[in-house]
């Protein structure tokens, strides 16, 4: 399909999404559902770029009077984006100097030589990548490695699988490992509600991440004999470039960890984190200590920033219009159900969507939505509702189209359709279950 004939599609959708939301819905709800029909279509056919998609919402809610120019603009600048720049300077920094092929190489030397034990290396490096830097750019920095870790095709797709998968397993492990989370953060900023820390997101992240892994390495591992086996790594040498970068990442883990109160002990430093982040970002350009030069500020990738800016437009103009209390009212037959079911019902549909559709814009547009609950449902519920989606967006395995990492491991060739869904259906159905209980039995009690 043709650039203007996808296009056309979209608006095409958008209009069959106003003319069967008028019927049920006010004008200006028909309207605002069209208008977000047709950025997701866009978003997800790749019609336009995603940065020129992403800045449609400062010209169609102000013409459409769903908000007005500074209403809209002022979201494509709130104090979470910065956080995420921040990040995206680390990332730069860590790849301009080789730094994960230094981490993925020794986690690949201290694990055993078994088919489990090279998924689960391959997997476990992505996964922590992830967790500082963006899964798309992790899954770039670590497919050509997978690649070319063996010549055994059928654990080469095994390993590019795990690569794709654990990025988007990682990712959840910190508040900046992808944009869902930022979108979900900014959420709770957005409405004045107590955001999470990212010493305690991480301690409610990563036993979940964990479990996905162990899980996922070891059904990729499966029909993989130890014959097959046949694994080149190369001797890299830690280098004062790699053991600097290592000391800075280092300090922002001690710091962000101090920072972080943990009540009654301790109430922290006080500190906003998103400077923190910020500053550490900046200091990867100061001269004989950073490594980075202006020159490489043009890595930033500058649209999934406009992307943060459209997702909280559209979660402004959910709330500013009355739509999410709108739709919320049919979701209410939820508050009649046990919490453990709404958790799974929520979980399953925020990760089957994600399979067709952008995640930072399903999350945009459901956890307004969901918010619309907490007449409901307690106020610790409704962010366990809400937190559940946000996670769940991350965890769509299934298809090429459900995340950046999986068309990544898709173009390499050797990862065909059926390879991907045949895996993906098993850790889809899992993650979700799995989300649900550590919502149920463990988040609840942290949060």
């Amino acid at each position: 399909m043709k650039k203007y004939q996808k296009i056309g599609f979209a608006i095409l959708l958008g209009g069959i999404a106003y003319g069967i939301s008028q019927y049920f819905m006010a004008y200006n709800f028909a309207v605002l559902i069209a208008i977000i029909t047709t950025l997701v279509a866009l978003w997800t056919n790749e019609g336009l770029p995603l940065g020129i998609v992403s800045l449609l919402p400062l010209i169609l809610f102000p013409a459409f009077n769903i908000l007005s120019v500074n209403d809209t603009a002022v979201n494509y600048s709130k104090s979470i984006i910065f956080l995420f720049l921040g990040g995206f300077m680390l990332a730069i920094a860590t790849e301009k100097i080789g730094l994960h092929k230094v981490i993925a190489n020794k986690l690949m030397r201290i694990f055993p030589k078994t088919p489990w034990g090279i998924i689960f290396s391959v997997s476990l490096a992505s996964a922590l990548l992830s967790g500082i830097i963006s899964n798309t750019t992790t899954a770039l920095l670590l497919i050509p490695i997978a690649t070319f870790l063996t010549t055994n095709k059928k654990l080469t797709i095994r390993l590019l699988l795990s690569v794709a998968f654990g990025a988007s397993i990682g990712g959840i492990i910190t508040p900046i490992g992808t944009p869902p989370n930022l979108i979900f953060m900014g959420f709770l900023d957005e409405h004045n509600l107590q955001g999470i820390p990212f010493l305690k997101w991480v301690m409610l992240m990563l036993p979940l991440a964990l479990v996905m892994l162990f899980f996922m390495s070891w059904i990729l591992s499966r029909g993989i004999k130890k014959k097959d086996i046949n694994i080149h790594l190369e001797k890299i040498s830690i280098n004062n470039k790699h053991k600097k970068m290592l000391w800075i990442l280092l300090s922002l883990v001690v710091l962000l960890f101090i920072n972080s109160p943990i009540k009654p002990y301790w109430n922290g430093l006080g500190l906003n984190e998103k400077m923190i982040l910020l500053g550490f970002g900046l200091v990867m350009f100061l001269p004989k200590f950073g490594f980075l030069e202006w020159r490489d500020s043009k890595k930033i990738p500058y649209e999934i920033i406009f992307l943060f800016g459209a997702g909280f437009s559209i979660a402004a103009a959910f709330t500013a219009t009355g739509l999410s209390k709108e739709l919320a009212a049919y979701l209410m037959g939820l508050k009649d159900l046990p919490m453990f079911i709404v958790l799974i019902i929520v979980g399953g549909f925020a990760a089957l969507m994600t399979e067709v559709t952008s995640n930072t814009a399903l999350t945009a547009v459901l956890l307004p939505i969901l918010f619309g609950l907490s007449e409901a449902f307690p106020p610790k519920e409704t962010l366990l509702i809400e937190l559940v989606a946000t996670i769940c967006a991350s965890y769509a395995f299934m298809l090429p189209i459900s995340t950046p990492p999986n068309a990544i491991a898709m173009s390499t060739g050797l990862v065909k359709v059926k390879d991907m869904a045949r895996f993906g259906v098993i850790f889809d159905f899992f993650g979700i279950i799995i989300v649900a209980v550590a919502a149920y039995f463990y988040w609840h009690i942290m949060l």
